[in-house]
């Protein structure tokens, strides 16, 4: 006779929870803003477990992404304390109640899109990060700039154990928006891509397009670049120091897309000159105005937008195609005690490309 006796999936879901409980820590550390336009300061936090549908995580990376000082200034309506941080890579350590995907010790992701209520407009379509009603990683909940984390269990994003955590983390952000906006533009394998800035986010702009197959042109200031942005893939480089980009662009043909990654406002604004018929300047780095010249829009049936990130699966997708393709993130890491430091070298654009804070340092 089979005496095996079989739990119910709540009763294992508890008892994961409390086996991985016991070797927790009881408080961990975490960088904060205190208030709107404060500094980060690293706070004791007591560690709770994690509640229906959620996954405790236990952080081996988070990246440092531009769109954290709109936190800090609160710029999102987001409110305070709040803990930032939306690149994240680390393991499970626990599950709350209801969870079945997930189970501990899995490496897993935190991007920006922090769970959705799957059932709103944009939810029915498949546009998760979208949502109505979704949730943003350091933004509206508690972030990676700590060395744990909660994450909603339908937005967390399998990750897998061959890849380097610290280079991926950004892939998270970055990638999945730059990636995830270039192939849902259908543009056609062989026409003119251009990117715009070669820092964090153009980098990988760069190498992405390239993969897909565009022509790509990348635009930076200065010769020195030049060799850089051919190492990355780009086929031409135009130093906007010394040759006008929409006058380059033009005698190419015009662009099917130009994707605009440096946040400089009078650099983007003539570049609709450069576009072909039906082209599409995508702006994906934020900058607050930015003046559009209409007659370039309705002349060539051009158009501006922009992109939200991406996804659980987007940012799946995302992290396979960097593998396959050997897409390179370039990072510098900084403890989580230097974490004011990888912040204004993030701000300041001295680091090369992508702070990321490592916390088993």
């Amino acid at each position: 006779m089979n005496t095996t006796t079989t739990l119910p999936t709540t009763l294992k879901n508890k008892a994961q929870a409390l086996i991985s409980t016991m070797s927790l820590p009881k408080t961990y550390k975490a960088a904060v803003f205190e208030k709107a336009d404060s500094p980060l300061v690293i706070k004791d936090v007591e560690l709770r477990q994690p509640s229906a549908n959620e996954v405790l995580v236990k952080v081996i990376a988070c990246g440092v992404c531009h769109s954290d000082a709109v936190v800090q200034s609160g710029g999102f309506g987001n409110g305070f304390p709040i803990v930032p941080g939306h690149e994240i890579i680390g393991t499970v350590a626990a599950v709350g109640e209801g969870v079945q995907k997930w189970k501990v010790g899995e490496r897993v992701g935190g991007p920006w899109h922090g769970g959705h209520d799957a059932t709103c407009k944009q939810c029915n379509r498949g546009q998760f990060q979208m949502c109505s009603n979704g949730a943003v990683n350091g933004v509206t909940r508690d972030g990676g700039y700590a060395e744990y984390v909660h994450l909603r269990s339908e937005a967390v994003v399998r990750v897998p154990e061959d890849v380097d955590p610290y280079e991926y983390a950004p892939v998270l952000c970055a990638g999945i928006t730059v990636f995830n906006s270039m192939r849902k533009l259908q543009i056609t394998p062989g026409e003119v891509v251009a990117i715009q800035g070669l820092g964090g986010l153009g980098h990988l702009a760069v190498q992405y397009a390239a993969k897909m197959g565009f022509k790509v042109v990348a635009i930076s200031g200065g010769d020195k670049k030049r060799d850089f942005a051919h190492k990355l893939g780009a086929h031409e480089y135009i130093d906007a120091s010394k040759d006008d980009p929409v006058k380059k662009l033009t005698e190419m043909g015009g662009a099917a897309l130009i994707v605009c990654t440096a946040p400089n406002p009078k650099s983007i604004s003539p570049l609709t000159g450069g576009l072909g018929a039906g082209g599409n300047l995508l702006i994906l780095a934020p900058c607050g105005g930015v003046e559009i010249n209409s007659i370039d829009l309705i002349v060539k049936a051009a158009s501006v937008c922009g992109f939200p990130s991406g996804h659980a699966l987007d940012c799946e997708e995302a992290i396979e195609f960097t593998k396959l393709h050997n897409v390179n993130c370039m990072i510098e890491k900084f403890p989580l005690k230097d974490v004011q430091k990888a912040y204004d070298h993030m701000l300041s654009g001295d680091v090369r490309f992508r702070s990321v804070l490592v916390m088993d340092q």
